[in-house]
């Protein structure tokens, strides 16, 4: 089953085909796309569906995308749906962390709350659209620790809640079996695999 990923994050592709093992997934570049989407919406689950709709319209077949991003309780939820561009529009990964340092640094262990939320939308060759969620709860650490995957900046901060180190310093296995991604994209999986 051919499924394109409405993404040209390498990071995100890598993470992907592992979730999706099983399933032959290709990027929205690899099946011909190289018009961007903008991401205007006010929601994760707005901004999935806008890009799945665009891959869709242009190629068919199924299609998923996702739209992630990290929210700080003490930042009033921000990054939140602006994550990819909190820095500017083309910042650097090193800048976005440094930009959310930068914003805590005079926020206390005990009140740098926050968490990913990843929005999963599925469209299959009919045109039925399907919405999976999840979020991961952790805290931001003071400096950045780990190598994150490329445009995946914020995992060297993140640290999951019950553990001691970031996304960034954990083996892609692990760190997929408790992200918001690849707890949105397990529901989405589970949802393929009973309807092949």
């Amino acid at each position: 089953m051919k499924i394109i990923f409405a993404t040209k994050n390498i990071g995100k592709l890598e993470e992907m085909r592992k979730i999706l093992s099983g399933f032959q997934v290709v990027s929205a570049f690899e099946a011909g796309i190289e018009e961007d989407v903008v991401e205007d919406k006010e929601t994760f689950v707005e901004n999935a569906l806008k890009k799945a709709r665009f891959i869709h319209e242009k190629v068919g077949g199924i299609v998923i995308a996702d739209d992630s991003g990290l929210c700080i309780k003490a930042l009033d939820g921000a990054p939140g749906v602006y994550s990819a561009r909190w820095a500017g529009e083309n910042s650097s990964d090193q800048d976005k962390i440094k930009k959310t340092l930068s914003e805590l640094v005079n926020i206390p262990k005990e009140e740098r709350q926050a968490y990913f939320e990843s929005a999963a939308v599925l469209i299959l060759e009919d045109g039925s659209e399907h919405i999976f969620d999840d979020k991961v709860f952790g805290s931001i650490s003071f400096e950045p620790h780990g190598i994150p995957l490329p445009k995946l900046p914020y995992d060297s901060i993140f640290i999951p809640s019950g553990y001691d180190k970031t996304f960034a310093e954990m083996s892609p296995e692990d760190k997929n079996s408790m992200s918001h991604r690849g707890l949105a994209f397990k529901k989405l999986k589970e949802f393929l695999i009973s309807i092949r």
